[in-house]
Parts: structure tokens; C-alpha cells; sequence
């Protein structure tokens, strides 16, 4: 029988000095602790069974087409044959920039330095907007990589395009298994949520 409950400095307290709520609210949140283990565990196993299946899938379709098996794993979308059930799998890579930013950044700068008269200044907020930083000291990807659509014909943009794409670095790749349905072949996908926090 439990005689004594730790409380949150770490001291050990007898239990009839503990108050009824404070005890209810403990042995609630540790029922609720319990299944949300359970559930991330099951989520864990479900996860890593549905990529060893596509796996095992792919290696069939490998050798019906002659095809050597390897090389990097790609999006696909895997389809049931009434047309109501898909399941996606995404592949992300996280991005991280190198030194080679800086650079770009220098030759952005010269590059409207040289043509301070005649700079449109909607190019001028994004490309101020692209180089800014978050709270942590982090460049906007997006941003960064929307300068290189900008059609502009100068040297310096040149190598400052290239700079960006020598910055790229490809950190982590994650893999993303998506489950979608729908009532009909009229009706639009609904997602089978999977992320506690959206249901």
C-alpha cells in the first residue's frame, strides 16, 4: 500500500496530508498518460508496418519490371481499385542553407547598389523580406528560393542565383504516409487524421 506521494520539489509527502483533488487529478493524469502510451506506441508500430507493406509492395512491382532494386525512395500515391481509398507517401527534405548565403546576399546587394535609380520596389521588399530572420536567426526557405524565380538580367543575380543553390544543403529526409477516402468518385478526399492534436 502506498503510503507516501512525491510532489513536484521531489519531497515525499504521507498521503493523508495530500488533498482528495490533488490525488484525483494525479490518478487521472496518469490513466490519461497510460493510454496516450499505448496509443503512441501503436501509431509507432502502425507507422513502421505500413512502410515495410508499401516496401514489400514495391519490391514485387521491382521485379515484374526487371527493375534492380535501391536508389532514393520517391512521392507516391497507391490507389484501392474502386476508387474510394488512396494512401500517399511523401518524402520531405529538410533544407539548411550554407555559407555560400551569405555570398548571394553580398552580390544581391551590389547587384542593386548598380542599379539604385532604376530598381523596382516590389523587388526590393522581397528580396529585404527573403533575407530576413526569425527569432532563432533562421532565413524563410521559401522566401530564399522564390528569389530565384524573379526574371531579372544581371551578372551579379546570376552568381547570386548560383550562390543560393551551392548554399542547399539537404539536412533530413522524412517520410510521410497519408490516408484519404471518399464516398463517391464526385465527392472531394476527406484525410483519416492521425495527428492527435487535428482530431
Amino acid at each position: 500500500m502506498t503510503t507516501h506521494m512525491t510532489n513536484d520539489k521531489g519531497h515525499l509527502v504521507p498521503v493523508e496530508m495530500v488533498k482528495p483533488e490533488h490525488k484525483l487529478e494525479d490518478q487521472l493524469v496518469a490513466q490519461l498518460f497510460g493510454q496516450a502510451t499505448k496509443l503512441n506506441a501503436e501509431l509507432t508500430y502502425f507507422k513502421a508496418a505500413a512502410f515495410d507493406d508499401i516496401d514489400a509492395f514495391l519490391a514485387l512491382l521491382s521485379e515484374k519490371y526487371g527493375l534492380l532494386k535501391g536508389g532514393k525512395k520517391g512521392n507516391l500515391t497507391l490507389q484501392s481499385y474502386d476508387g474510394l481509398s488512396k494512401v500517399q507517401v511523401q518524402v520531405a527534405d529538410g533544407i539548411a542553407f550554407g555559407p555560400e548565403l551569405q555570398i548571394a546576399k553580398g552580390l544581391i546587394d551590389e547587384c542593386i547598389k548598380a542599379h539604385s535609380g532604376g530598381v523596382n520596389p516590389t523587388i526590393l521588399t522581397i528580396v529585404n523580406h527573403a533575407f530576413a530572420v526569425d527569432k532563432e536567426g533562421r532565413v524563410n526557405r521559401g522566401n530564399i528560393l522564390g528569389l530565384r524565380r524573379l526574371d531579372i538580367k544581371d551578372e551579379q543575380w546570376t552568381q547570386a542565383m548560383q550562390a543560393i543553390n551551392d548554399s542547399m544543403r539537404v539536412v533530413s529526409t522524412k517520410q510521410y504516409v497519408r490516408f484519404y477516402r471518399r464516398t463517391n468518385l464526385l465527392s472531394p478526399w476527406n484525410s483519416i487524421t492521425l495527428d492527435f492534436a487535428a482530431v
